[in-house]
């Protein structure tokens, strides 16, 4: 089972993580430009999720006595649920913020969901499990705080010239933010302290079989909660069987990046702690929204006034990922 004991390698690990989390919607963005629905797209999504998860439990995760499947058959019910349950939370949180992101853009479903979400996740992850300096995190914390906050403004300054643009997304980015900040902890009650050390505490999971159990959940659930997002926007299952193979491998590659960088964040908890690691894989809002601005030109129609909020929105998580990153050495 491989796994790390060095906080600069720990801290890349988050760094990939947040480049990951923060460029996989680019591909639904790009199933955009084929006119593939949002609930299609997001089917191949959760595959991509699963597939993945497979390949790493296969590779990484296999290793004598705390092998993947190994750990699988002697796990106790309740690791599994907690795994089985943050994957259920995301699937949801996530579906929702696909949906900000269709309504609204990346340039704000990313900073106020995945912000919003950030303070959930690494105030609960660090009571969970307290690890790194305190007051660096939460000063990390209130600077990402503001710049959720500078994001809002400028959304309502763009909304100025349509009164009807992106309300719906920013209220299903809310929705998505408060469940997204709750499906790491749940992750992480699954996998045995001290796994980074080579030992799994009886009962509880390694990484690598949390995470496979997690994708389960992030599948399963999807049967039910896409199915409901496809009949309310009229589509049916034909639909999604006679589309081209490009509009498929966009969602099937978007869920494997995602979960290429799940595993690398749950890999670094295990030196940086559960909190700070979340904290900065959720720095993705800073690369969501630069995709944002500067590539797809989301603020490109922006009425005056709107950039100052826009470039002061990038400096504060800026500065609050700094500060929670130093938190790791302090």
């Amino acid at each position: 089972m491989f796994a790390i004991t060095n906080s600069g390698l720990a801290i890349l690990l988050c760094v990939i993580t947040m480049l990951g989390w923060g460029s996989w919607a680019n591909t639904q963005k790009l199933s955009d430009r084929d006119a593939w629905p949002f609930p299609l797209f997001y089917w191949d999504y959760a595959v991509g999720v699963f597939l993945f998860s497979l390949v790493i439990a296969l590779t990484l995760g296999l290793g004598g006595e705390f092998g993947a499947f190994a750990n699988l058959a002697q796990a106790g019910r309740a690791p599994i649920l907690h795994a089985l349950v943050g994957g259920v939370l995301f699937n949801i949180a996530n579906l929702l913020l696909v949906v900000a992101i269709d309504a609204a853009g990346l340039s704000v479903a990313f900073p106020v969901g995945i912000g919003l979400a950030l303070v959930i996740g690494t105030v609960v992850n660090y009571f969970q499990t307290p690890k790194g300096n305190p007051l660096l995190i939460a000063l990390g914390v209130a600077f990402i705080l503001l710049a959720m906050i500078l994001s809002a403004r400028a959304h309502r300054k763009l909304r100025g010239k349509d009164p009807s643009m992106g309300v719906r997304g920013l209220v299903f980015a809310i929705i998505a933010g408060c469940l997204m900040g709750l499906f790491y902890p749940q992750l992480m009650r699954s996998i045995s302290a001290g796994f980074n050390t080579g030992v799994i505490q009886p009962g509880q999971l390694s990484p690598y079989a949390a995470l496979l159990i997690f994708s389960v959940g992030v599948l399963a659930s999807n049967i039910f909660v896409n199915t409901i997002f496809m009949r309310a926007n009229g589509i049916g299952y034909g639909r999604y069987f006679s589309g081209r193979a490009k509009v498929h491998l966009w969602g099937l590659l978007g869920g494997m990046i995602w979960m290429f960088a799940l595993t690398c964040n749950v890999i670094a908890s295990g030196v940086a702690g559960p909190a700070i690691s979340y904290a900065l894989g959720q720095g993705a809002t800073l690369v969501a929204a630069l995709w944002g601005v500067f590539v797809w030109r989301e603020f490109r129609d922006a009425p005056a006034g709107t950039w100052p909020y826009v470039v002061l929105m990038l400096a504060s998580y800026s500065v609050g990922l700094g500060l929670i990153g130093l938190a790791t050495f302090s």
